[in-house]
């Protein structure tokens, strides 16, 4: 038996609390051919998270309730079942030193809204081509 074509897309995490941002960043992700899991914050991506890692990339808000972005990125780092799956920080906060903190907790792309349809097309398609080693802590 073979599966339906949408099971064999590869699957993009995306987790914003501003549901206009995570619309368009989901019909972005969607347009450029990937199955999108939807999180409206950080405690429900890694719920998500808890069951299901089969993820060729996650695209988190840097500020969400009950769990922020860079928080999410932490746990992902301190478990080998997550660590594989690259990840871009998205975010509106306009203070400089948060895309090193982004990239010291592990993510792996950072990404200022408000950002153009070609600048996250661009950026999911050096996220998702990115390979992952056992060495990012």
């Amino acid at each position: 038996m073979q599966l339906p074509v949408e099971q064999l897309k590869p699957r993009i995490l995306v987790a914003d609390d501003d549901p206009v941002i995570r619309h368009l960043v989901c019909s972005i992700v969607k347009s450029e051919g990937y199955e999108v899991v939807v999180a409206e914050d950080g405690r429900e991506a890694l719920k998500i998270l808890q069951t299901d890692t089969d993820f060729k990339g996650a695209i988190f808000d840097m500020m969400m309730p009950h769990i922020e972005g860079i928080d999410v990125i932490r746990f992902m780092r301190t478990e080998k079942r997550f660590m594989r799956i690259p990840v871009m920080m998205i975010t509106s906060e306009q203070d400089f030193r948060l895309a090193g903190k982004t990239f010291a907790a592990g993510a792996t792309h950072f990404l200022q809204k408000p950002f153009t349809h070609a600048q996250l097309k661009n950026m999911l398609h050096t996220l998702v081509t990115q390979r992952i080693t056992d060495s990012v802590s």
